[in-house]
């Protein structure tokens, strides 16, 4: 017998080897995803079942978990959650989340409308859109971000009765971003082509609107834990905010925050671009003060296509640079 004969068994015996580890390890592998498919199923009705206890009616129609071996794809044919105390409602078409075994903290969520909402104080709305995706990147005890992203999104009124439904916005996209920082809650957000129906808003005339913005919501960990019952004691940084319109355009930046008595205190700075077109949109949209709008930017004009003025609130008397522009109430 050869040394290669006596020394070829040897590799063979390494493979086997390997591919008995390899079965071992999908044999556990495949164990841990279905116990955790059964665990998810049975948190899921087990919260359901907590919010039950409290009178309220909740609940992920049809809950399936699959998509063994490569990921975890949690649906439902629809949402639904009903709070009678409250009288808050709400529900939405079907839902369907992607967590892939190779990004296991990253889940992108798929929901189709419409939205339809009840809740004291404002009238029943039916919310839909074409497309509308969720990406959740988790973490410990907050997510590191949640992110929305909109297409094609309108909105009407949901009566509950015989009347007509009245359309009441529609925008071609939207998106947005929370994610904490420290303990602050940070707000990146955009919106395009955004129409109001005039008869939503008075008869007020507003041309299409493009907007973006980046504020942070100072505490907003503690708020989210615990949501206030209040917009008192709370403040706001405007990394800026800005809404345009054609070659209408409006920047806003700085600090806002209420008082423990409901008044405002803002110290913003507020650039505009080409401050006629400004005015024209504004005295369309509040033509009960359309001589004085034209009047005062008429004397901002004088100061270029895109002056900055300091827009200045104190307990709630507010001042646009030289214009006074009343008091604003104090909020609840």
């Amino acid at each position: 017998m050869t040394s290669s004969d006596e020394q070829s068994p040897k590799p063979r015996r390494r493979l086997l080897w390997l591919a008995a580890l390899i079965v071992v390890l999908f044999a556990i592998y495949s164990g841990g995803w279905f116990y955790l498919a059964e665990r998810l199923k049975t948190e899921a009705d087990q919260a359901v079942a907590r919010l039950g206890s409290k009178g309220i009616a909740a609940g992920c129609a049809n809950l399936t978990v699959s998509g063994y071996p490569m990921s975890f794809t949690v649906s439902c044919d629809n949402i639904a959650y009903e709070d009678d105390a409250r009288k808050v409602a709400a529900s939405t078409g079907s839902f369907n989340a992607v967590a892939a075994i190779t990004g296991p903290l990253s889940t992108v969520a798929d929901l189709r409308g419409p939205l339809r909402t009840m809740a004291p104080g404002m009238p029943p709305l039916w919310i839909d859109w074409d497309q509308l995706q969720a990406n959740v990147k988790v973490w410990w005890p907050l997510p590191r971000s949640v992110s929305l992203r909109a297409e094609g999104l309108n909105g009407q009124t949901d009566p509950q009765d015989d009347t007509d439904p009245m359309q009441l916005f529609s925008a071609g996209k939207a998106a947005g971003q929370l994610q904490p920082a420290g303990q602050d809650i940070n707000y990146v957000g955009s919106f395009a082509d955004l129409e109001i129906n005039a008869d939503a808003i008075d008869g007020r005339v507003l041309p299409a609107l493009d907007g973006s913005g980046d504020v942070t919501l100072k505490n907003g960990v503690a708020l989210i834990a615990t949501p206030p019952k209040s917009l008192r004691g709370q403040s706001i940084d405007i990394d800026r905010l800005d809404l345009s319109s054609g070659t209408a355009r409006i920047t806003v930046s700085g600090p806002v925050s209420v008082d423990a008595e409901g008044l405002v205190d803002a110290s913003l700075m507020i650039k505009l671009k080409d401050p006629k077109a400004v005015a024209a949109i504004l005295a369309g949209a509040v033509p009960e003060h359309k001589s004085e709008i034209e009047q005062g930017f008429a004397a901002i004009a004088m100061l270029g296509k895109e002056p900055s003025l300091p827009l200045r609130v104190v307990k709630g008397k507010a001042s646009l640079g030289f214009i006074p522009l009343g008091k604003i109430k104090p909020l609840e």
